[in-house]
């Protein structure tokens, strides 16, 4: 929902009314995961998507169709290999979206939610009686919200589904016609390093979704006017630095700096955590000599292999720009679980 939120909060600001659409279901190649959302007000004013084209038009017909009848309804488009690039996939396959009538008292609480970086859960019931009644869960299952036609049976079962789906964090789809939408916190980029490279990679990390730190305990590289929008810069070295910020399942590194005394103490306390990407801008001598140090500071050596370097995906560039792009692409494959770790 991050890539709606003001553009929905703006909306309600000025009391539209707002049908949702959210990507319920995919088959073959489509270009929007189970949980992507479009929001349509009654002028046709529109932001987000559903797919990569013209099955916008059919949602939003749909949805405001909906919204003034006040009745929520499951799409389903199916399409031939030879039609698919005209409804937005890019080979056969199918599509479900499920159109309503924006919730405001669940949109706030899970708004306020992810503005804080907590995982929420929301569990839709996509067909019968009951199409449209959803309930809202924390991350220790607890029910934050519920609607009013939820029966204490009802929510018990959607309980029982939210309790098993939190630790997957990927919103699904069940074969009883219940959505499972998981909001998770953002992604975590902490650069170690604000040298130059560090510019242009917060602005791809927060395009992406990010949100970023710097860490580099030299003041003059590592300013608000260096870095105005990035989420914490921190003064300290890294092993202090590394313990506040918190180390999980979505924390990513980039060691920038190319000084051991920074680099080292980063890695030091990053590689035992296990977290999800751990990059070096580095050559491959220089690596090595990294390596010894980190063996005599005490480090197993089969954590080395965590170590992405030299970091980043090359894209043929040498400026800044480029480096930084190789970087965040490297990441985000990482991330999406398309690209292995190469050991080091």
């Amino acid at each position: 929902m991050l890539d709606i939120k003001e553009t929905v909060d703006n909306w309600l600001s000025e009391n539209n009314q707002i049908a949702l659409a959210t990507v319920t279901k995919t088959w073959g190649s489509a270009p929007r995961r189970e949980g992507a959302k479009m929001a349509v007000t009654p002028d046709l004013a529109m932001i987000g998507s559903v797919s990569g084209g013209c099955i916008e038009g059919a949602v939003i017909e749909e949805a405001l169709t909906g919204l003034k009848k006040g009745q929520s309804k499951l799409l389903s488009f199916g399409v031939a290999d030879d039609e698919a690039w005209e409804v937005g996939l890019t080979c056969g396959g199918r599509i479900n979206v499920f159109v309503e009538a924006l919730d405001q008292t669940w949109w706030q609480l899970l708004k306020d939610r992810t503005e804080q970086d907590l995982l929420t859960l929301t569990i839709t019931i996509l067909e019968g009686d009951l199409a449209g009644e959803k309930a809202l869960f924390d991350e220790s299952n607890t029910v934050l919200y519920q609607t009013e036609k939820l029966s204490d049976e009802t929510l018990a079962e959607l309980q029982a589904i939210a309790g098993k789906t939190h630790r997957s964090g990927q919103s699904t789809w069940q074969a009883t016609q219940i959505m499972v939408d998981v909001s998770n916190p953002r992604p975590h980029l902490i650069i170690i390093g604000g040298v130059h490279v560090a510019i242009p990679l917060q602005a791809f990390a927060r395009m992406m979704g990010f949100r970023v730190s710097i860490v580099d305990p030299r003041q003059a590289f590592a300013t608000q006017e260096r870095f105005p929008d990035v989420e914490t810069i921190s003064h300290e070295y890294p092993t202090k630095a590394l313990e506040k910020l918190g180390l999980d399942r979505d924390t990513y590194l980039a060691v920038l700096t190319h000084d051991p005394k920074i680099d080292d103490q980063a890695l030091i306390a990053a590689l035992p955590a296990n977290i999800p990407y751990i990059g070096v801008l580095s050559s491959s001598r220089t690596h090595e000599k990294r390596k010894a140090r980190l063996r005599e500071a005490g480090l197993d050596e089969s954590l080395f292999e965590q170590i992405y370097t030299p970091i980043g995906i090359g894209v043929g560039g040498r400026n800044p720009e480029a480096i930084a792009l190789g970087v965040m692409a490297e990441i985000v494959a990482v991330r999406n679980g398309v690209r292995e770790q190469v050991g080091a």
